[in-house]
């Protein structure tokens, strides 16, 4: 589990009742977890809050509107990818335009990013050091 310091959990809560309309949007969604799965809404990470996460994917999940257009915005991203992928989790950006014109599209895509992601996660099962099971009809001999 990822967390912050108290101030960016006290920024987290703040963000939470302050959230864009895209963000509102894709968060009515997200709240149903479609395929199954669980996300949270601005996310304390670090010093970052996460617009959303998806822990068992390890999945943040960014709506960028015009803001993420400037510059030093744009770096402050690059910065925020960098902390996140040093633990192990992914970004995905998502235009806040595209939630305002598809919503469900944009779900749909999230939750195959999130299959993908815990799919290449979970760990296969450990066989013995003399190799894998026999296959049907074979004997053990």
């Amino acid at each position: 589990m990822i967390s912050g310091p108290r101030d960016t959990v006290k920024r987290a809560r703040k963000l939470r009742s302050e959230m864009s309309l895209p963000e509102t949007i894709l968060w009515r969604e997200l709240r149903k977890r479609p395929g199954g799965h669980k996300f949270r809404r601005q996310h304390p990470a670090g010093l970052f809050v996460l617009d959303f996460y998806c822990a068992k994917a390890r999945l943040d999940i960014e709506v960028d509107g015009w803001v993420h257009d400037n510059p030093a915005r744009a770096q402050q991203d690059r910065d925020r990818s960098h902390f996140l992928r040093s633990q192990g989790i992914a970004t995905t950006r998502i235009p806040a335009q595209r939630v305002l014109e598809n919503v469900e599209a944009v779900v749909r895509r999230i939750v195959v990013i999130c299959d993908e992601r815990i799919e290449k996660l979970v760990v296969p099962l450990h066989h013995a050091s003399h190799g894998p099971p026999p296959r049907a009809g074979e004997d053990r001999s």
